[in-house]
């Protein structure tokens, strides 16, 4: 099906999905004044023409000649907006079917439908009132993540033991931050302000843990200054996720798409970070040592597999300590713990918490763990753990709900039995 076909069939079902709506808008203003209902009919049409004048001019003029904002406010709108349908579309749908089936039921039976005195609501108005609520407490709640949690920063600080962590690094406090996206931010200063909340803890050790852009390098160039301020007097370490290499986008040539990755990792490097490619290092105080392992992205299912565990941790067997750096966090029951029983701390991102969800002391929840078995905080099997940041920025929905921006703060303690 050519792109003309696909946008014909989509108009026509956002089209479909309106003229349902309206039928809730007419009956819940029905006997509203004049005025009233005249403003209600308009409002509701006048978003319609806006959404499907946006999806026009994104497919007509092309993603790739609009400016990002531009892009990214279209996409945004329509998921917003129609997704928020949905949810009347269902209530209306429900009772639809309920109607149909009690008409069906009567003339199963033979009988006429009885005339019924006139209530004050009928099931039916009550039931639009709540389809036209639906639509609107998801698109409140949505709009409210974008202007309130995108940039709602918190630092999460937990602290693990170790038996065999050596003595020097006892209180050692790293750093992480994850998925920071900057191909979907608009302004530095609410990122500045993530990063001075990260620099204001101090910390040892910073790991940054990959998806440092959505589509391509030119994207980080204008956060280049923000970025350059990320330091720490033990280092800073990077590794790349899965949108760093440039695969959500068409290249012009396999050269043109190898090139954006030697730039973006040329720009982790220009940030002062020392980016770990399938490699590692080994970290020394009071001469002993430790080992941070940095993979290459691999994700279990459709995700790119660019890593390569065993040489990733080739020359670091006879450390007693050894911290891994890998994007996604499904690589952890997939290859560290099996294959690589020896690695003592997992550093993931990823999953950004599916920027959604509820978090109330120790209870979590989200889309996201319906995905992934670790897709927060920390986690534990045997000696070995594992923590997934929730992630700094974002990518689509520009905002976040319930699952806020994080800046964690880990500290590592020798276990008092080692």
């Amino acid at each position: 099906m050519d792109k003309l076909k696909v946008v014909t069939v989509l108009l026509v079902i956002l089209i479909l999905i309106d003229l349902y709506i309206y039928q809730a808008v007419k009956t819940v203003f029905r006997t509203s004044r004049p005025a009233v209902r005249k403003f209600a009919i308009a409002f509701h049409w006048s978003i319609t023409a806006i959404s499907l004048a946006a999806l026009l001019i994104y497919n007509l003029r092309g993603p790739e000649l609009l400016p990002a904002a531009a892009r990214n406010t279209i996409l945004v709108g329509l998921f917003i907006i129609y997704l928020s349908k949905l949810f009347g579309v269902i209530i209306l749908l429900t009772d639809d079917l309920r109607r149909l089936f009690l008409l069906l039921t009567k003339r199963l039976r033979h009988r006429e439908p009885s005339a019924v005195k006139r209530e004050k609501i009928t099931r039916s108005e009550f039931l639009a009132k709540i389809s036209l609520f639906s639509v609107a407490l998801p698109a409140a709640t949505l709009g409210f993540g974008i202007v309130s949690g995108a940039h709602d920063y918190r630092v999460r600080k937990r602290s693990v033991a170790f038996p065999n962590l050596p003595g020097p690094f006892d209180g050692i406090r790293i750093a992480q931050i994850s998925d920071i996206h900057t191909g979907s931010f608009h302004r530095k200063e609410p990122v500045k302000r993530g990063i001075d909340m990260l620099l204001a803890e101090k910390p040892d050790l910073i790991f940054f843990t990959g998806d440092l852009v959505n589509r391509d390098t030119r994207e980080v160039y204008d956060y280049a200054d923000v970025l350059s301020r990320i330091k720490a007097p033990l280092g800073v370490y990077s590794t790349l996720g899965n949108h760093d290499y440039g695969d959500y986008r068409s290249w012009p040539s396999p050269e043109a798409k190898r090139k954006n990755l030697e730039d973006l990792i040329e720009a982790h490097r220009s940030f002062g970070w020392d980016i770990l490619l399938n490699e590692n290092r080994r970290l020394s105080l009071s001469g002993e040592s430790i080992a941070i392992i940095g993979v290459q992205n691999w994700g279990a299912g459709r995700f790119s597999k660019y890593g390569d565990l065993d040489r990733s941790c080739k020359g670091s067997e006879e450390l007693p300590f050894k911290i891994l750096l890998s994007h996604d966090p499904s690589h952890w029951d997939a290859k560290v713990r099996p294959d690589h029983p020896d690695i003592d701390l997992t550093f993931s991102g990823h999953t950004h918490g599916f920027q959604f969800g509820i978090e109330a002391g120790d209870f979590r929840w989200s889309p996201s763990q319906y995905l992934y078995k670790q897709w927060a905080d920390l986690y534990r099997d045997g000696r070995q753990y594992l923590y997934v940041n929730r992630g700094f920025g974002y990518i689509g929905y520009p905002g976040r709900v319930g699952i806020l921006p994080e800046i964690t703060i880990m500290e590592l303690k020798r276990s008092p039995d080692a």
